[in-house]
Formats: C-alpha cells, structure tokens, sequence
C-alpha cells in the first residue's frame, strides 16, 4: 500500500478510533499519557523491553509480589508479642500517636507456634506458609513515613509517598527488560478492581510508557473477560497485521518530522498487544495444569491468579504483583480477628503452594518472592467515638514486618525486631528504601547506578537513600 505523505486520509487519531484492532488493553494501558522526552539510555532505545544485562550477576530473574493492601496486623501474623498478654485491657507504658485515637493493649486472639529447623515464630493464619519458614527470611523492623494508606502505598510501591515516581516494577523493566517480548513484562493482578491510589501503584511516571504495569482483573476465569478485547471477534490476524504495518509508518512519519520518542513507546505497545493474542491465551489459560497442581493452590480467586503468577513468571515475566482485593480488604480497623481468619485463610494456601511448586521446579532460587503491605497495625485497641472497643487495630507506620524468600534470600532469618509491644521498630530500623535496595541488589542492579535523567537530575527508586540488607542474603 502506497501512502500520500502530503495529504493523509486519516490522521492516527482517526485510525485508532476506527479501525477497532482488537489489540487488548494490555499493551496500551499508560502508554498515551506519556508526556515526558526520553533520555537516553547505555542498553540502547530506551524504550526497549529487550533483555540487558545487570550491572552484576544477580540470583534473582524475576519477583512475585503478594500485597496485602489495607495494611496486614504483624503482631497477629509473624511478630509475637507475648507481653501485650501482661498489659491486656490496660494502657501501654508508650503509646505513639496514630491516625485514630486507639486504647488498652490488644493481644493476639491468635496462637504462635515455632517452624522449621530455625524454629521462628508464626501466627496460626499462616500455617501453611510457615512450613516453608526455613526459606524465608523475616524483616520485623520495617517502618514507614506516615500512618495513611495513599502516602503509604506510594512509598512502598514507587518509593516517594509525595511525588510521583516510578514503580518498582517499572523501574526492574528500564534496569533488565523482559525475557518474553510476547508477554507484558510487569503484571498487577487484583481481583474485582483496583486498590487505593488506582493504577498509579504499578505506573512508569517519568520513564517510558513501555514499562508500567498492566493491570488484570483476576476475579474472572473466562480468558476473553479476563483480557478484554485481546481477539478480535470480527477481523482476522492477517489483515490486523495490515492495519498495524499502516499504523507505524504513520507513527514513523511523525516521530521523523517531529523527533518525538515517545512514539517508539506508542509502537511497542502495538506491537505487544498484537503479539500476546497468541501467547496470552497460554499463560492465563489453566485449563492445561494438571489437576493436583489446580488443588494445590486452591480453586479460589487468589489460588488461580498465584497460578497464573507462576506460569508468567515460568514465561519471563519479570514482575508480577498480586493484589488482595479491590479497595484496602486487610484495613481491620473492627473484628480483627474475624476479618484477619477470613482474608488469610484466602491466600495463605495459594503463598504455600506457590513455595512448593517453585522450589519443585527449581525456580525459587531464581524467584524472589515479596510479602507485606504498606504498613503494620496498632498493638493497642482502636476505639469508637464513644470510647468502646471496636476489637480492631489502628494503622501503624512505625514498625511493621514483610518477609521475602528465594532469589539470593537467607532462609530461615529474623532481621530487625519492634519493641516489646510492637509499636516501633527498634532494632535494625529498616526503611522502604532499604528494602528495595535489597530486592534490586538480588535482581543483579544496583540501587545507587539504576538512574534515569528527567528534569534535569539523575532519578533513583530509592533517591538519596537506601542500605542493602547483606544481613538476609546468602
């Protein structure tokens, strides 16, 4: 087909709103907001999404990331605190100042058994998971800035709870590409919409469109409903390659008359979602899992998307994050114990399977495997207006806990500990910033190299911050 530069008979607005490819939103989310000029980069486009190489050999190739949005209770969960029993229905000796007004010492309504050989302490809600507690490594001193969950969750996820910053997995993208170009490299599964602060937890910000997130409605279980619009239900694959082709020199024309690089991120996009119509179906699709495998996770929601985590993960994908629920579910401010049995018992199979069968195959060494959420919760009881207990827990910044195990992780390790009630960490006081530079250390990068000029300075995940916790690592 021939094209008359001069005079168009469309402008790609006009293309895009018309001619209905039926590419997938995956490929396209973020893309057009992208109003940033690239900077150039030492793996060549920068916009690329081809494998580079770390700045080191690194243990770990990929991450899963269970997030527990809402803000999971440690002291319920994998930091004992027995001496809330000798305070219990009294004021603690310390009380810091939260975002409610809260009460007495709270114990857990839960039991702590010790696991494993390393014989670390947890909570009964995960039982499961503390099976395999010899290959986690636990940080129980991790604190936050702020006891609110938008700041809180920024923070955690793109490591500035003010501005706005590019993600973890975004950045992991820029750093090390991915190792299936058929396949969007960072994926965020939460099931039945999105959590608190939308999609700006897996965005790309300042760097190339090409590396945000893609978000998937996991609650589905029909491949078509799961990834809206991937097959076209009336044009074929062909002539969808022919509408594509016109696309770029369209796009190819504008980003020479006008050195736009944005656009490169625009073509990729394309180009990604036409590809994944063949392979998306393999990934998602669990029809083919053997049936022990399907029990083992669970039939559940949170079984089936820790599932398909493996598979992408098994497929190159470099980051996949996996979400509770719509909104903030583990936000327990009443009925702690009810709420916390209810949400745990959901996903603490899944998080034990997925263990199992990582190290199974022989991926967990190569696997880096992160659990948390955005803060801890208060070892005192929150309190209604008029004063009574609402037998729930406050929002707690100062001290929280998060484990991760795999990919470079010293199992069977406690790092940090909080006070003797749970209130602040204390003992090895481990910021966000040295969280993620640890996880990119395990990927190969190195947190204070990894920049990217925007604005007229050189960005990092982590800013001007950031200890690598050699402590944890094998």
């Amino acid at each position: 087909m021939s094209i008359d530069y001069d005079q168009p008979p469309q402008t790609r607005r006009d293309v895009l709103k018309r001619s209905a490819l039926g590419l997938g939103s995956l490929g396209l989310i973020g893309l057009l907001q992208d109003e940033q000029k690239l900077s150039g980069s030492e793996s060549g486009s920068p916009t690329s999404l081809k494998t580079k190489s770390p700045h080191f050999p690194g243990r770990a190739k990929r991450v899963i990331h269970f997030f527990l949005n809402g803000g999971p209770s440690h002291v319920d969960t994998f930091d004992p605190k027995p001496a809330l029993l000798k305070y219990a229905g009294k004021p603690l000796p310390q009380t810091l100042r939260t975002e409610r007004k809260t009460g007495a010492a709270f114990p857990s309504p839960f039991e702590f058994k010790r696991y494993g050989e390393s014989g670390i302490e947890v909570s009964e809600l995960f039982s499961r998971t503390a099976a395999h507690i010899d290959d986690i490594a636990v940080i129980r001193s991790m604190h936050a800035q702020v006891p609110n969950h938008e700041p809180s969750l920024m923070l955690m996820n793109c490591g500035d709870s003010v501005q706005s910053r590019p993600s973890l997995g975004s950045w992991l993208l820029y750093g090390l590409g991915t190792e299936n170009q058929n396949l969007p490299g960072f994926v965020a599964m939460c099931p039945g919409g999105l959590p608190i602060k939308d999609n700006e937890n897996w965005q790309s910000a300042f760097l190339p469109g090409t590396f945000q997130g893609t978000y998937i409605d996991s609650k589905h279980t029909e491949f078509r409903r799961l990834i809206e619009n991937i097959e076209h239900p009336q044009i074929a694959t062909d002539h969808q390659r022919r509408q594509l082709n016109l696309l770029e020199q369209w796009n190819r024309r504008h980003q020479h008359s006008r050195l736009d690089e944005r656009l490169e991120s625009r073509i990729s996009s394309y180009e990604l979602a036409f590809r994944m119509q063949k392979d998306a179906r393999d990934a998602f699709d669990l029809a083919d899992e053997p049936k022990y495998i399907q029990e083992m996770y669970g039939n559940g929601v949170h079984g089936r998307q820790t599932l398909i985590a493996r598979r992408l993960v098994e497929r190159g994908v470099r980051y996949v994050q996996l979400w509770h629920g719509a909104g903030q579910p583990w936000d327990n401010h009443d009925k702690i114990e009810d709420n916390h049995r209810r949400l745990a018992n959901e996903i603490d199979q899944p998080i034990a399977a997925l263990l199992t069968d990582l190290k199974q195959r022989g991926m967990l060494d190569e696997t880096l495997i992160l659990w948390g959420g955005e803060f801890g919760r208060t070892p005192s009881v929150e309190l209604e207006g008029g004063g009574k207990s609402k037998l729930g827990r406050d929002h707690n910044h100062y001290g929280f806990t998060v484990w991760m195990a795999g990919g470079g992780i010293k199992g069977g390790t406690v790092h940090g500990a909080t006070d003797d009630f749970g209130f602040r960490a204390e003992k090895n006081r481990t910021s966000v910033h040295d969280l993620h530079a640890t996880m990119l250390h395990t990927l190969g990068l190195d947190h204070e190299r990894l920049t990217y000029r925007y604005g007229g300075r050189d960005f990092r995940l982590t800013d001007v911050h950031g200890r690598v916790l050699t402590e944890i690592l094998t």
